[in-house]
């Protein structure tokens, strides 16, 4: 129990006693446990989510060839926090995603209706051409621009260290861990 107690900890960086408390909810299952760490700490990041953001840093990220980086805004509440190493590694992680994944708006629902109507009418065409019946058009491409909208916004898209999370559950996860609000604000990607 001890070991799993300690592997839990290193994964998710959660209190012994809070982790011993999850592994005997999950019946000793650690994907079970880490589950319910991380549903525990998106509840903290939600009663923090209304604080103020007014702090927190402008980051860089400069890719390896020299030929794309990313900048971007990452807010928490204090100074102090904004020092940190963690919060200062996440701002990065952040920017070394907007680069690699190049997302276009922070939100799903950010997505800009002229995107998304352009994408519909090529769904539409290729619906014709595989001959599915119009009475299930709608239907499938409701359920593409759902996945076309969370493909193109960074809170929703998987995160590039740790794809079995998006961008938003790394953030609510630090939330919880930090003990303050966390918000993304603006950022810009750049590639020759």
């Amino acid at each position: 129990m001890l070991d799993k107690i300690k592997k839990i900890r290193e994964i998710t960086g959660a209190g012994m006693v809070i982790v011993k408390e999850a592994l005997q909810e999950a019946n000793g299952d650690e994907t079970k446990a880490i589950e319910i760490l991380r549903k525990k700490g998106q509840d903290k990041a939600l009663k923090k989510a209304g604080r103020e953001t007014r702090e927190g840093l402008v980051v860089s990220y400069i890719h390896s060839n020299g030929k794309m980086g990313a900048l971007v805004k990452v807010f928490c509440e204090t100074d102090f926090v904004a020092r940190t190493d963690e919060f200062q590694t996440l701002a990065k992680d952040i920017a070394m995603h907007v680069a690699a994944m190049d997302p276009k708006v922070l939100r799903p629902e950010d997505a800009s209706v002229t995107l998304v109507e352009k994408e519909r009418e090529i769904w539409q065409e290729q619906l014709k051409n595989e001959g599915k019946p119009e009475a299930m058009w709608e239907k499938i491409m409701a359920g593409k621009e759902d996945k076309f909208r969370k493909e193109q916004a960074l809170l929703t898209q998987a995160f590039v260290k740790e794809p079995k999370m998006t961008v938003g559950d790394l953030v609510q996860e630090k939330v919880a861990k930090i003990g303050e609000n966390i918000q993304l604000g603006e950022f810009v990607r750049f590639e020759l």
